[in-house]
């Protein structure tokens, strides 16, 4: 039974759904109870709604959604606090508040809060002293905002990177079966439809990049201003360029099927081959020996991007390093047995030649050398970026690592003080005759 709640607990655990369900919770309550003590409303209510709202996934989130809320509340309150002072409350000044404060919430760019302008201006405008509901509610939006900030910063949510790898392992996974079925259906006469089918599996893999990409922003996010974490950037860059090789691979992976099934038409079409293999024997077992290697690198490259730097990391990359040369070697067989084929069966050579260009395409975009250089390109682009973004910010950073490099940089030797010919210290002696015609020439 222990081990049953242990389990369930240790699952819940990862479903960000169930962590901002309870994180949520104990953050309005928190909220409800401090506005207690400071509004002077017997029910202030506002507070653990806007902590409800506040409180996110992801400490980014939740700082971004705080400071949006708090603005479209206050925006809201000052245009019911200005219309109280002109007008009353009537139907055409109601029509008119809610259509200046979803003009003037779009302009202060909340986002997803522009009706909470509209809602927050109408609730001071219907009461009869706005200006005390009008603070109140101010205040209690406040306290709900930094209540559920204070909360993410001292229970710092968790960081979501593992599921995030988790997702792109899968990923790799679903690719790895399918290649493997497409190799295990070439040692028979592959049906036109089991072809099609491979060819619909490898386009489902869109909506499964999507999922992923999902998670990977949530884990994005998660790095964020997050206390946890100190190479927030390194581990993004990491991720999103291992998802991007995925991609790039699934799309490759999608023509590679179509290449099969273009194959199986042609072998169709031709009456008298109805009913034979895509490849001759040897062909086939070599195509399919070569496409399991890949299906393994596409596994490795995965496992690679997601472990830390550590034993196993190094591991991962042996894995990854053994799995393409095997995959480099099966496609040189491929290609010899695949070129001997076209001299009796010339026909479809051209199928031939897309297959091995498509497996070129894989491995090069698995290479470790490549990844390499495409993660500096990103780490790169993103300083870049930073610097166009915060110039000042970059400035002050540069002059404090200057400034560290000169306080660790040790100080000249003081040469000590030259005694003259009375031996007195500080006069300076002269040089010998010979020294000052060496000195001249130029001679030590």
């Amino acid at each position: 039974m222990k081990a049953a709640v242990r389990a369930l607990w240790g699952r819940a655990r990862n479903e960000p759904g169930f962590v901002r369900t309870v994180r949520s919770a104990a953050a309005a309550t928190l909220a409800y109870v401090v506005a207690l003590r400071l509004s002077d409303e017997p029910a202030p209510l506002t507070a653990p709604l806007t902590a409800l709202l506040v409180v996110q996934v992801t400490l980014y989130s939740t700082l971004t959604t705080g400071i949006r809320r708090v603005t479209a509340v206050v925006v809201g309150v000052l245009i019911a606090v200005g219309f109280s002072v002109l007008v009353g409350l009537t139907w055409w000044s109601l029509g008119l508040i809610i259509l200046a404060s979803l003009v003037i919430g779009h302009a202060v760019r909340v986002s997803e809060f522009v009706p909470e302008v509209a809602i927050s201006a109408m609730l001071v405008l219907g009461v009869g002293r706005v200006t005390d509901t009008a603070w109140d509610r101010v205040l209690e939006t406040v306290i709900g905002a930094l209540v559920g900030l204070l909360f993410n910063f001292v229970f710092a949510p968790p960081v979501w990177t593992r599921t995030a790898g988790d997702a792109l392992e899968d990923l790799a996974r679903r690719m790895r079966r399918l290649l493997l079925r497409i190799g295990e259906e070439l040692s028979s006469a592959t049906p036109v439809e089991d072809a099609r089918a491979r060819l619909q599996e490898a386009r489902d893999l869109d909506h499964d990049i999507a999922d992923v990409d999902a998670a990977l922003r949530q884990a994005e996010e998660s790095l964020r201003f997050n206390p946890r974490v100190r190479e927030g950037l390194l581990n993004r860059v990491v991720l999103r360029t291992g998802l991007d090789t995925l991609e790039i691979c699934t799309v490759v992976l999608r023509v590679l099927a179509r290449t099969f099934t273009d194959l199986a038409h042609g072998r169709a079409a031709d009456g008298a081959r109805e009913g034979k293999d895509l490849f001759p024997p040897e062909a086939g077992r070599a195509v399919e020996s070569m496409l399991g290697h890949v299906a393994d690198a596409l596994v490795s490259f995965a496992v690679l991007v997601t472990t830390p730097v550590s034993d196993s990391a190094q591991a991962a990359e042996e894995r990854l390093t053994a799995e393409l040369l095997a995959a480099a070697r099966g496609r040189e067989t491929v290609g010899r047995l695949l070129r001997e084929s076209t001299r009796h069966d010339a026909e479809h050579w051209f199928l031939y030649g897309a297959l091995l260009t498509e497996v070129d395409r894989i491995l090069a975009e698995l290479d470790l050398e490549h990844r390499s250089q495409r993660l500096l390109e990103e780490l790169d682009r993103n300083a870049r970026e930073q610097r166009e973004r915060s110039p000042r910010l970059t400035r002050l950073r540069t002059r404090a690592a200057s400034l560290r490099r000169r306080r660790r940089r040790p100080s000249p030797a003081v040469p000590a003080p030259r005694t003259g010919p009375a031996g007195e210290p500080g006069a300076t002696a002269r040089p010998a005759p010979g020294e000052r015609a060496r000195t001249r020439r130029g001679e030590s």
